[in-house]
């Protein structure tokens, strides 16, 4: 079942995202391995990004493996503090 991640970052700007996706998914643009959808961009008070993956577990193994290792490493011009998370059990997946 599809896994889906809303990642919103008070205060945070484009230049916090680019500096922080840069860091922590592939350099070819691809998505990272078991991620099926990706979107960003400004919301109230910062910025948003949403993630879809084909499962938990692979959102699990790349919040563990990647994300988060590479957050407390500390991400130059990366956003500046933790998100406000909400997770959900993806329903429906649609083109």
């Amino acid at each position: 079942m599809a896994f889906a991640v809303v990642h919103h970052f008070p205060g945070g700007t484009k230049d916090n995202y680019e500096a922080s996706i840069g860091a922590v998914h592939p350099s070819d643009g691809r998505l990272p391995d078991g991620q099926i959808f990706h979107a960003a961009g400004a919301s109230p008070g910062g910025w948003t990004i949403m993630a879809v993956h084909e499962s938990k577990e692979s959102w699990e193994r790349f919040r563990d493996g990647t994300l988060l290792p590479r957050m407390q490493q500390g991400i130059a011009g990366g956003f500046p503090t933790p998100p406000e998370e909400t997770e959900i059990d993806v329903y429906k997946v649609m083109p």
